[in-house]
Protein backbone atom coordinates (compact mmCIF):
# COMPACT_ATOMS: atom_id res chain seq x y z
CA UNK A 1 0.00 0.00 0.00
CA UNK A 2 1.35 3.24 -0.40
CA UNK A 3 0.62 6.26 1.71
CA UNK A 4 2.50 9.75 2.27
CA UNK A 5 4.14 9.65 5.19
CA UNK A 6 5.57 13.08 6.76
CA UNK A 7 5.52 14.79 3.48
CA UNK A 8 7.43 11.36 1.94
CA UNK A 9 5.70 8.68 -0.49
CA UNK A 10 6.30 5.33 1.06
CA UNK A 11 5.41 1.74 0.30
CA UNK A 12 4.25 -0.53 3.42
CA UNK A 13 1.88 -3.63 4.62
CA UNK A 14 0.78 -1.91 7.56
CA UNK A 15 -2.84 -1.52 7.93
CA UNK A 16 -3.39 1.03 10.61
CA UNK A 17 -2.10 4.12 11.97
CA UNK A 18 -0.81 3.76 14.97
CA UNK A 19 1.19 0.50 13.47
CA UNK A 20 3.01 2.69 11.27
CA UNK A 21 3.84 4.77 14.23
CA UNK A 22 5.25 1.95 15.99
CA UNK A 23 7.17 1.59 12.90
CA UNK A 24 8.29 5.11 12.74
CA UNK A 25 7.63 6.75 15.81
CA UNK A 26 7.30 6.92 19.00
CA UNK A 27 4.35 5.70 21.55
CA UNK A 28 3.05 9.35 22.89
CA UNK A 29 3.77 10.88 19.11
CA UNK A 30 0.75 12.64 17.45
CA UNK A 31 -0.67 11.03 14.48
CA UNK A 32 -2.81 12.95 11.79
CA UNK A 33 -4.64 10.76 9.59
CA UNK A 34 -5.82 13.03 6.38
CA UNK A 35 -5.84 16.20 8.68
CA UNK A 36 -7.37 14.88 11.96
CA UNK A 37 -5.79 13.92 14.83
CA UNK A 38 -6.65 10.65 16.14
CA UNK A 39 -7.16 9.60 19.74
CA UNK A 40 -7.79 6.12 18.34
CA UNK A 41 -6.39 3.59 15.77
CA UNK A 42 -7.79 3.99 12.45
CA UNK A 43 -7.49 1.83 9.45
CA UNK A 44 -5.63 3.25 6.97
CA UNK A 45 -6.29 3.08 2.72
CA UNK A 46 -4.42 3.37 -0.69
CA UNK A 47 -3.27 7.35 -0.84
CA UNK A 48 -3.74 8.40 2.50
CA UNK A 49 -1.93 11.50 4.25
CA UNK A 50 -0.08 10.54 7.63
CA UNK A 51 1.43 12.69 9.50
CA UNK A 52 3.61 11.63 12.97
CA UNK A 53 4.94 14.38 15.25
CA UNK A 54 6.97 14.17 17.83
CA UNK A 55 6.19 17.11 20.13
CA UNK A 56 9.03 19.89 21.44
CA UNK A 57 11.02 18.62 18.11
CA UNK A 58 12.02 20.67 15.56
CA UNK A 59 12.12 18.00 12.10
CA UNK A 60 14.34 18.80 9.55
CA UNK A 61 13.66 20.85 6.68
CA UNK A 62 12.32 17.98 4.44
CA UNK A 63 9.86 17.21 7.09
CA UNK A 64 8.68 20.82 8.32
CA UNK A 65 6.37 22.04 5.90
CA UNK A 66 4.35 18.90 5.40
CA UNK A 67 4.25 18.79 9.26
CA UNK A 68 2.99 22.84 9.35
CA UNK A 69 0.51 21.41 6.95
CA UNK A 70 -0.92 18.17 8.57
CA UNK A 71 -4.18 19.22 9.74
CA UNK A 72 -5.03 20.75 5.97
CA UNK A 73 -8.23 19.50 4.25
CA UNK A 74 -6.36 16.81 2.32
CA UNK A 75 -5.04 17.71 -1.03
CA UNK A 76 -5.16 21.09 -0.53
CA UNK A 77 -1.95 22.52 -0.27
CA UNK A 78 -0.46 21.10 -3.34
CA UNK A 79 -3.18 24.06 -5.41
CA UNK A 80 -2.73 26.24 -2.18
CA UNK A 81 1.08 26.77 -2.90
CA UNK A 82 0.97 27.53 -6.44
CA UNK A 83 -1.01 30.73 -5.98
CA UNK A 84 0.52 33.91 -6.42
CA UNK A 85 -1.93 36.65 -3.83
CA UNK A 86 -0.44 40.61 -3.53
CA UNK A 87 -2.18 42.11 -0.27
CA UNK A 88 -1.97 45.96 -0.57
CA UNK A 89 -2.25 47.66 2.37
CA UNK A 90 -0.89 46.37 5.66
CA UNK A 91 -2.41 47.91 8.70
CA UNK A 92 -5.45 45.86 10.33
CA UNK A 93 -6.78 44.07 7.19
CA UNK A 94 -3.83 43.41 5.17
CA UNK A 95 -1.53 42.33 7.78
CA UNK A 96 -4.11 39.61 9.67
CA UNK A 97 -5.09 38.72 6.11
CA UNK A 98 -1.12 37.99 5.37
CA UNK A 99 -0.38 35.94 8.31
CA UNK A 100 -3.32 33.98 7.53
CA UNK A 101 -2.41 33.67 4.38
CA UNK A 102 1.27 32.56 5.33
CA UNK A 103 -0.15 30.16 7.91
CA UNK A 104 -1.90 28.42 5.23
CA UNK A 105 0.82 28.07 2.75
CA UNK A 106 -0.29 30.35 -0.27
CA UNK A 107 2.98 29.99 -2.54
CA UNK A 108 3.81 33.47 -2.74
CA UNK A 109 2.70 36.75 -1.34
CA UNK A 110 3.44 40.48 -2.34
CA UNK A 111 3.60 42.85 0.58
CA UNK A 112 2.33 46.58 -0.48
CA UNK A 113 2.95 49.66 1.89
CA UNK A 114 4.49 52.27 2.14
CA UNK A 115 3.97 53.21 6.25
CA UNK A 116 6.07 52.33 9.12
CA UNK A 117 4.37 50.55 12.76
CA UNK A 118 4.08 53.32 14.89
CA UNK A 119 2.30 52.65 18.85
CA UNK A 120 -1.48 52.76 17.79
CA UNK A 121 -1.60 50.15 14.77
CA UNK A 122 -0.71 47.89 17.88
CA UNK A 123 -4.27 47.45 18.88
CA UNK A 124 -5.05 45.56 15.80
CA UNK A 125 -2.41 44.98 13.48
CA UNK A 126 -0.27 42.33 13.62
CA UNK A 127 2.45 43.66 14.99
CA UNK A 128 4.26 44.31 18.43
CA UNK A 129 6.52 46.09 20.35
CA UNK A 130 9.57 45.30 18.40
CA UNK A 131 8.35 46.46 15.12
CA UNK A 132 8.13 50.31 15.84
CA UNK A 133 9.39 52.30 13.79
CA UNK A 134 10.31 49.75 11.13
CA UNK A 135 8.57 49.74 7.81
CA UNK A 136 5.26 47.59 7.65
CA UNK A 137 6.82 45.42 4.87
CA UNK A 138 9.56 44.47 6.37
CA UNK A 139 8.43 43.65 10.25
CA UNK A 140 5.48 41.63 8.58
CA UNK A 141 7.92 39.88 6.29
CA UNK A 142 10.02 38.99 9.30
CA UNK A 143 7.00 37.31 10.61
CA UNK A 144 6.35 35.47 8.13
CA UNK A 145 9.38 34.06 8.31
CA UNK A 146 9.33 33.10 11.38
CA UNK A 147 6.14 31.35 10.98
CA UNK A 148 5.97 29.96 7.01
CA UNK A 149 9.87 30.00 5.72
CA UNK A 150 8.22 28.20 2.72
CA UNK A 151 6.05 31.22 1.07
CA UNK A 152 7.81 33.25 -1.15
CA UNK A 153 7.74 37.28 -0.28
CA UNK A 154 7.89 40.25 -2.31
CA UNK A 155 7.83 43.60 -1.20
CA UNK A 156 7.15 46.93 -2.50
CA UNK A 157 7.26 50.72 -0.37
CA UNK A 158 5.42 52.85 -2.53
CA UNK A 159 2.19 54.31 -2.63
CA UNK A 160 -0.22 52.35 -4.87
CA UNK A 161 -1.89 54.84 -7.43
CA UNK A 162 -3.61 54.28 -11.01
CA UNK A 163 -0.09 54.51 -12.62
CA UNK A 164 1.50 51.96 -10.83
CA UNK A 165 -1.35 49.22 -10.53
CA UNK A 166 -0.80 47.15 -13.60
CA UNK A 167 3.17 47.00 -12.87
CA UNK A 168 2.46 46.20 -9.30
CA UNK A 169 0.24 43.51 -9.64
CA UNK A 170 0.56 41.92 -12.71
CA UNK A 171 1.29 38.43 -13.26
CA UNK A 172 -0.30 37.74 -9.36
CA UNK A 173 -3.97 35.67 -9.18
CA UNK A 174 -5.79 37.67 -6.68
CA UNK A 175 -5.09 41.21 -4.95
CA UNK A 176 -6.13 41.91 -1.23
CA UNK A 177 -7.79 45.70 -0.71
CA UNK A 178 -6.82 46.72 2.54
CA UNK A 179 -6.82 50.50 2.43
CA UNK A 180 -8.10 52.67 4.94
CA UNK A 181 -8.94 55.31 2.89
CA UNK A 182 -12.06 54.80 0.57
CA UNK A 183 -10.52 56.92 -1.93
CA UNK A 184 -7.32 54.45 -2.26
CA UNK A 185 -9.67 51.40 -2.14
CA UNK A 186 -11.57 52.58 -5.01
CA UNK A 187 -8.37 53.49 -7.11
CA UNK A 188 -6.92 49.89 -6.35
CA UNK A 189 -10.53 48.17 -7.00
CA UNK A 190 -11.66 50.39 -10.50
CA UNK A 191 -7.58 50.32 -11.70
CA UNK A 192 -7.12 46.52 -11.25
CA UNK A 193 -10.32 45.28 -12.66
CA UNK A 194 -10.11 47.44 -15.78
CA UNK A 195 -6.42 47.39 -16.72
CA UNK A 196 -5.52 43.47 -15.29
CA UNK A 197 -8.32 41.06 -16.72
CA UNK A 198 -7.19 37.76 -15.26
CA UNK A 199 -6.47 39.23 -11.47
CA UNK A 200 -9.32 38.61 -8.74
CA UNK A 201 -10.15 41.58 -6.59
CA UNK A 202 -11.02 40.89 -2.60
CA UNK A 203 -11.94 44.18 -0.99
CA UNK A 204 -13.66 45.33 2.44
CA UNK A 205 -15.75 47.89 3.34
CA UNK A 206 -17.48 48.12 7.01
CA UNK A 207 -15.73 46.60 9.93
CA UNK A 208 -15.84 49.84 12.26
CA UNK A 209 -16.84 49.66 16.02
CA UNK A 210 -18.25 46.49 17.87
CA UNK A 211 -21.06 46.06 15.88
CA UNK A 212 -22.19 42.49 15.79
CA UNK A 213 -19.83 40.42 14.01
CA UNK A 214 -22.51 38.43 12.72
CA UNK A 215 -22.84 41.09 9.88
CA UNK A 216 -19.56 40.77 8.16
CA UNK A 217 -20.13 38.74 4.98
CA UNK A 218 -18.77 38.24 2.11
CA UNK A 219 -20.88 39.13 -1.33
CA UNK A 220 -19.61 39.03 -4.77
CA UNK A 221 -21.25 42.23 -6.39
CA UNK A 222 -19.50 41.60 -9.61
CA UNK A 223 -17.45 39.20 -11.86
CA UNK A 224 -13.72 39.05 -10.38
CA UNK A 225 -15.04 41.37 -7.01
CA UNK A 226 -15.37 40.04 -3.81
CA UNK A 227 -16.27 42.11 -0.97
CA UNK A 228 -16.00 41.59 2.74
CA UNK A 229 -17.76 43.50 5.80
CA UNK A 230 -20.76 44.67 6.88
CA UNK A 231 -20.70 47.39 4.03
CA UNK A 232 -21.89 49.98 6.05
CA UNK A 233 -20.13 50.74 9.35
CA UNK A 234 -16.94 53.03 8.17
CA UNK A 235 -14.43 54.18 10.57
CA UNK A 236 -14.85 58.16 12.04
CA UNK A 237 -15.17 59.83 15.36
CA UNK A 238 -17.19 57.71 17.74
CA UNK A 239 -16.66 54.60 15.75
CA UNK A 240 -13.16 53.44 15.73
CA UNK A 241 -10.64 50.68 14.34
CA UNK A 242 -11.05 47.69 16.97
CA UNK A 243 -9.13 43.81 16.33
CA UNK A 244 -11.98 41.81 16.34
CA UNK A 245 -14.35 43.27 13.67
CA UNK A 246 -11.28 44.55 11.82
CA UNK A 247 -9.39 40.92 12.29
CA UNK A 248 -13.13 39.09 11.27
CA UNK A 249 -12.96 41.03 7.97
CA UNK A 250 -9.98 39.62 7.58
CA UNK A 251 -10.32 36.39 7.95
CA UNK A 252 -13.65 36.87 5.41
CA UNK A 253 -10.52 38.38 3.09
CA UNK A 254 -8.30 35.86 3.75
CA UNK A 255 -11.15 32.55 3.75
CA UNK A 256 -12.57 33.98 0.19
CA UNK A 257 -8.42 33.79 -1.24
CA UNK A 258 -8.82 30.16 -0.12
CA UNK A 259 -11.50 29.39 -1.89
CA UNK A 260 -10.64 31.61 -5.06
CA UNK A 261 -7.26 29.59 -4.96
CA UNK A 262 -8.98 26.11 -4.45
CA UNK A 263 -11.34 26.98 -7.90
CA UNK A 264 -14.35 27.75 -5.62
CA UNK A 265 -15.81 31.33 -7.14
CA UNK A 266 -18.95 31.46 -5.13
CA UNK A 267 -19.03 33.87 -2.36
Amino acid sequence: MRITLNGRKIELDAGWAFEVRERYGKPNDIVILNGFQIEEDCKISENDILNIITKGVMPGKDELESMMMARHTPRVHSEVKKGKVAVAGLGGLGSNIAVMLARVGVGQLLLVDFDVVEPSNLNRQSYSISHLGMPKTAALKKQIQEINPFVKVELREVRVTENNVRELFGGYDIVCEAFDRPEAKAVLVNTALEQLPDIKVVAASGMAGCESSNLIRTVKPMKRLYLCGDLENGAGTGSGLMAPRVMVCAGHQANMVLRLLLGLEEA
